[in-house]
C-alpha cells in the first residue's frame, strides 16, 4: 500500500482553527486530535485520525502513528472493491 501513497500531511485539529479563527485557546482539546491526510498516486485522498483517551497520553509522534495507520484502514475497504471490480469485468 505504501508504494501507492504520493505524499503524506499532518496537522492537528488546533492549527486549523488557529489559521481559520485567527486563534485557539490554551488547554485546547483540538490540539490532541492528530490528522493525516494520504495523497495517493492517483490523486485520491483518505484521511486518518488519531486522539488519546487522556490529554496526559498525548505523544505528537504516536499520533502521527496512529492516524496514518487510520487512513491506511480506510483504503483497504477500497481496495478490496476495486479489486472485485476488476475480477468482475
Amino acid at each position: 500500500m505504501e508504494g501507492k501513497i504520493e505524499r503524506e500531511l499532518y496537522f492537528n485539529a488546533a492549527d486549523m482553527e488557529q489559521k481559520c479563527h485567527g486563534s485557539a485557546s490554551s488547554n485546547n482539546p483540538l490540539a490532541l486530535l492528530t490528522i493525516c491526510i494520504l495523497v495517493m498516486r492517483n490523486g485520491f485522498t483518505v484521511i486518518g485520525k488519531s486522539a488519546p483517551a487522556s490529554p496526559e497520553n498525548f505523544d505528537e509522534e504516536k499520533g502521527k502513528r496512529f492516524a496514518y495507520e487510520d487512513a491506511i484502514k480506510q483504503l483497504w475497504p477500497l481496495e478490496g472493491y476495486a479489486l472485485r471490480e476488476k475480477l468482475a469485468a
